[in-house]
């Protein structure tokens, strides 16, 4: 297993990095779109649907639509991301409120649904981000995966009160906590760096730990999909490392929100 992990890494890290950081315009959508639309074929299973045909055309109904997206300048504009706003208010009722209220969308063709509003948006989001200059690209990168540490680190030495027990057991507040601080410091030092004045450095720092908060609840989104389907990971993809989407689900709710706070700013 350790060798799969470190072998999959080696072959991926760099071709991550240079997809992200290497392109610009349609050849950077293209290659976030394929990743995006790697992430359907698995979100397909996750709504319980197992067959091949299924998943196929789930995945080219995503594509469809970006392709739509793309032409006609919606990849470019606002109310995708307001849209994925309101679509993760509604997600953290379901989280919350899980398993009461799964009724509302155990269904597989609402899980379906689910991905249009958590997949698509995240794509436009790392359009938009890119677009707007690599550093807000890498700082979001940087903001999720410092998130995910401090809270890793902070969870097993402080851990006592769970998050979300009956969504994620392993999840703490104490965890969510030292993310926080991880991703505070973060914003000092982008702030100090590219010499922000008071109102950028305070409107940095309030984005920046809001959406840290959001992205633990794209992880939790996830996990409460997988639990219903009884699964551990979302696919095996990316082998030693599970699925695409076990990758990228805090960044399904970070992206696009950090771009629409960017509009904001």
């Amino acid at each position: 297993m350790l060798r799969q992990r470190v072998v999959t890494a080696a072959i991926l890290i760099p071709l991550v990095v240079a997809g992200l950081f290497g392109l610009t315009g349609s050849a950077f959508a293209l290659f976030t779109g394929a990743v995006v639309l790697l992430s359907a074929w698995e979100w397909a299973n996750l709504a319980g649907f197992e067959r091949t045909a299924a998943r196929l055309g789930y995945v080219l109904t995503l594509a469809v639509l970006m392709v739509i997206g793309w032409l006609s300048g919606a990849a470019h504009a606002a109310w995708p991301l307001w849209l994925s706003g309101i679509g993760w208010l509604v997600n953290f009722y379901w989280v919350a409120r899980y398993p009461e209220c799964r009724e509302q969308w155990h269904a597989p063709p609402m899980r379906l649904a689910m991905g249009l509003w958590v997949l698509l948006p995240c794509w436009v989001g790392f359009i938009q981000l890119r677009a707007s200059g690599i550093e807000w690209l890498l700082y979001v990168l940087l903001l999720v995966w410092l998130a995910d540490i401090g809270a890793y680190f902070a969870g097993r030495r402080f851990g006592r009160r769970k998050l979300a027990p009956r969504v994620s057991p392993g999840k703490s507040w104490e965890g969510v906590y030292g993310g926080m601080v991880a991703v505070a410091l973060l914003a000092l030092a982008f702030s100090g760096w590219a010499e922000l004045v008071a109102v950028e450095w305070v409107w940095l720092m309030l984005a920046t730990l809001l959406v840290a908060l959001i992205s633990v609840l794209g992880d939790l989104f996830e996990s409460m999909l997988k639990r219903l389907r009884g699964l551990k990971d979302s696919g095996d993809l990316l082998p030693g490392h599970g699925g695409v989407l076990d990758r990228i689900d805090s960044l399904t709710a970070a992206v696009p929100m950090f771009a629409l706070f960017r509009l904001w700013s």
